[in-house]
């Protein structure tokens, strides 16, 4: 009754998730600040920056998200007002996320291009010879190293201009009065999200689970665990992200408020875990 006096969209449910995902960023921002601090600050390694920074910019989309599920539809101000505001929450949501996937980015540059000092000599001969060569010239390395963030980056700046048709939610439709020929939608579901979060995210982060994979088999040891328990936290984080999209799709409500955070915040945990492994085994 409590929550029916004050809200109007706002139920037991919503409550449970948002609080969810309030544990959620108060955990990526710690985790941003430990990486930063006691990582980067001590090692004034790029990898840990770009680890710190993943964090951080994931926080900030989370809380926009919030605003946008659980707040902004509240407001008290004529219906086409809130969707203005929706739309930029939702803007200003995916151009964090999407610059904190470029963070990610620069992680998997260090991963596939190690300093020039760690790289074995080129044994090869023929065309995979010439191609390794080819990588280990500083001027090709640095150029991909710079396209693996710069495109993630374009995407995050193309999300904050493209039209409002393509990521606004159907059901505007029914809550707010929007004209529904002003949708472009696929199986019901804004073309704009599908494309971003069922096709480029996949694409972009899919390969760095299975790169820790690849890094888990080639080394021994605690450095093996961490690279394993690091593609399993990946693994189950981004299965949150995808999951928390299909149940929403789907209408369950209630599977959607719990099972998505719960897994998001499993697999911080697991994360932490495995790039502090040595001091905790």
């Amino acid at each position: 009754m409590l929550l029916q006096d004050y809200f109007e969209n706002f139920d037991i449910w919503s409550a449970i998730e948002s609080g969810l995902y309030y544990i959620v960023v108060g955990y990526l921002v710690l985790i941003f600040f430990y990486f930063l601090l006691m990582r980067y600050r001590t090692s004034k390694r790029f990898y840990w920056l770009y680890f710190s920074f993943l964090f951080l910019f994931l926080a900030i989309g989370r809380f926009f998200f919030i605003v946008y599920y659980f707040y902004a539809p509240e407001l008290d101000l004529p219906p086409l007002q809130i969707v203005n505001i929706l739309m930029i929450y939702y803007r200003l949501a995916t151009f964090s996320t999407w610059l904190g996937i470029a963070c990610l980015m620069g992680v998997l540059g260090i991963l596939i291009f190690p300093p020039l000092t760690d790289v074995p000599a080129v044994k090869a001969s023929g065309f995979k010879g010439n191609i390794q060569i080819l990588l280990k010239n500083k001027f090709v390395r640095i150029s991909l190293k710079s396209l693996l963030i710069i495109i993630p980056i374009l995407i995050a700046i193309a999300a904050l201009f493209l039209p409002d048709a393509l990521f606004m939610d159907p059901k505007f439709a029914d809550d707010y009065g929007v004209d529904p020929s002003l949708f472009i939608t696929i199986f019901g579901y804004p073309v704009g999200r599908a494309l971003l979060n069922f096709v480029l995210l996949p694409i972009f982060v899919a390969i760095i689970p299975f790169l820790y994979i690849y890094l888990a088999t080639r080394t021994f040891g605690v450095l093996r665990r961490s690279y394993a328990l690091n593609a399993i936290g990946f693994l189950i984080y981004f299965l949150g992200r995808i999951l928390d999209g299909i149940f929403g799709s789907l209408g369950w409500a209630h599977v959607s408020a719990v099972a998505p955070p719960l897994l998001i915040l499993l697999s911080l945990l697991i994360i932490v875990i495995a790039n502090n492994y040595e001091q905790l085994r």
